[in-house]
């Protein structure tokens, strides 16, 4: 833990609020390459020194879990487990369910899911949309619109057609950009540590499709 704690004093020199994210939540050496602070010390990063890019996104999925506050009204919230739903052609594989495994988020067990049409997923608390959904975008978030359903994907304009969270690649390391109204229409509050590490915040609605 020692070397953990020195690579992460070392890297984290930047932004005061990613080196008290760094404090606070352990991170690994890999940080450095990986948004400086984010991650939680889930044993997914134990245990791969130097994660691909869909091990990363996988575990910023489990972590925003842990930095949004759900409504306490929200319907997928009724349930036994908090659901992490991909939807469409799933780009993760076996990575997600390692990633997840065991974990826990607001009390209950973290369970992965994969759905191939958009019924359901307001069941999720978490659905990842994949690049595949792109042409049925529109469909899909008025699925979920208000059901506080946080949804996350990697397709260019996510954020500006109405999406929540976009990730984004700078050079060799995956961020994040955050359309934050789309977030406060569906009632999903977002920590203000995870606003000040987002690389955009969006405080306007959708712009189009």
């Amino acid at each position: 833990m020692a070397r953990t704690n020195s690579n992460c004093s070392s890297q984290c020199n930047g932004q005061g609020v990613e080196r008290r994210l760094c404090r606070r939540l352990l991170a690994l050496w890999s940080i450095a390459a990986l948004g400086c602070g984010f991650f939680a010390g889930t044993a997914l990063v134990a245990q791969q020194p130097k994660p691909n890019e869909y091990q990363v996104k996988a575990t910023y999925l489990y972590n925003f879990g842990r930095f949004v506050k759900w409504p306490e009204t929200d319907p997928a919230g009724k349930g036994d487990s908090f659901s992490v739903c991909v939807l469409g052609q799933d780009p993760f594989g076996p990575v997600l369910d390692s990633t997840l495994a065991g974990e826990a988020l607001d009390g209950k067990p973290v369970v992965p899911r994969r759905l191939s049409k958009p019924q359901g997923a307001g069941e999720c608390r978490i659905l990842f949309i994949s690049t595949t959904e792109e042409k049925h975008l529109k469909e899909i978030l008025t699925a979920v619109d208000e059901g506080g359903v946080l949804t996350v994907s990697d397709m260019p304009g996510f954020t500006r057609r109405g999406g929540m969270i976009q990730f984004v690649l700078e050079g060799d390391r995956v961020r994040f950009e955050i359309n934050l109204a789309s977030a406060e229409n569906a009632r999903l509050v977002m920590s203000s540590e995870l606003l000040k590490v987002a690389t955009n915040v969006k405080r306007n609605g959708r712009s189009g499709d």
